[in-house]
């Protein structure tokens, strides 16, 4: 891409979008375009057609998504369902009909089947049923993918499909019902450890395994892919190694210095038993993490704990 190309970075407000603007700005690129929802509804097919026709954007970034944890998926499918398919097909299909040079969309580990074997290949897709717990959202993304790669075959539209596995970093989402592990985990420790308490009840056993990248190691995958990326397969882009829940949590009370008792609540869902991606593709192109859980969980805690406190996050 041309520092000087138009960019439209759709979710620029998020924890990835907003990694992905500060990347961009550093990287010297000057013609960026940003709408916050108050300025365009991405799920207004009629705002999204009458953007496209105005801007004419040469790029699209698609980082706009409905997204939360497990407890937020389960209460929400139907929304988690129609919000990102509604995003999805206006944003993918204008960008087709505009002569958009490439679009980026991005997708979810969880698009795999509940029980893939490990570690999720890019060909695992749909070899399976889905896990129950996020099926919504994970519907949505495969969609998304689908469409990006009907439009590459029928008629030769650029596109580049990425999965990354669980996300955390600058910007992350706070809100206990809505938030993913990652951030609830610092939180809880976090507020453990200010208000006092010895006790802390996490969901679950503990014992599935996730794989977690910070979000600056994604951004800087997706301007690299962007650049020199053109197969309209998805692409896995993980850290490479996964860990236990319980062993994330221990790793985060011990960041925050939290010295009581964690209880972990087995009557709630662990979601997959094991998510560990496949990334030998893009390893294959020279991406790899820079980012370790350490460090991103020093940053993590350390930027949770300068934000104002509030009832929510």
């Amino acid at each position: 891409m041309n520092k000087n190309a138009k960019i439209f970075l759709a979710g620029h407000n998020g924890m990835v979008g907003s990694s992905i603007l500060r990347k961009l700005s550093e990287q010297g690129y000057n013609n960026l375009l940003i709408r916050d929802r108050a300025g365009l509804d991405l799920c207004s097919q009629t705002d999204v057609t009458a953007f496209f026709k105005a801007e004419k954007p040469e790029y699209v970034i698609l980082a706009a998504a409905r997204v939360g944890g497990i407890n937020a998926n389960m209460r929400y499918k139907a929304e988690f369902l129609l919000e990102n398919l509604q995003i999805q097909n206006n944003v993918i299909w204008n960008s087709y009909e505009s002569g958009v040079k490439k679009l980026c969309f991005l997708g979810s580990s969880c698009i795999y089947p509940h029980a893939c074997p490990q570690p999720m290949k890019e060909e695992y897709l749909l070899s399976g049923p889905l896990e129950p717990t996020n099926e919504g959202y994970a519907i949505a993304k495969i969609a998304g993918h689908k469409l990006c790669r009907y439009l590459t075959e029928q008629y030769g539209f650029k596109t580049i499909s990425l999965m990354p596995c669980n996300l955390y970093g600058t910007n992350d989402n706070f809100n206990l019902d809505s938030c993913h592990v990652f951030s609830a985990l610092v939180r809880r420790f976090s507020d453990a450890v200010r208000e006092g308490r010895n006790e802390v009840v996490l969901w679950g056993t503990g014992l599935a395994r996730r794989e977690f990248l910070h979000v600056d190691d994604l951004s800087d995958a997706i301007l690299h892919l962007m650049d020199f990326w053109e197969d309209p397969d998805f692409i896995n882009v993980g850290y490479g190694d996964d860990i236990t829940v319980r062993e994330l949590a221990e790793m985060i009370s011990l960041a925050t210095g939290f010295t009581g008792v964690i209880k972990w609540d087995s009557s709630k869902p662990d979601g997959m038993p094991r998510k560990l991606m496949d990334c030998s593709k893009v390893r294959s192109v020279g991406i790899r993490p820079v980012i370790s859980i350490a460090e991103g969980i020093r940053r993590t805690v350390e930027e949770y704990r300068a934000l104002p406190m509030t009832s929510d996050q």
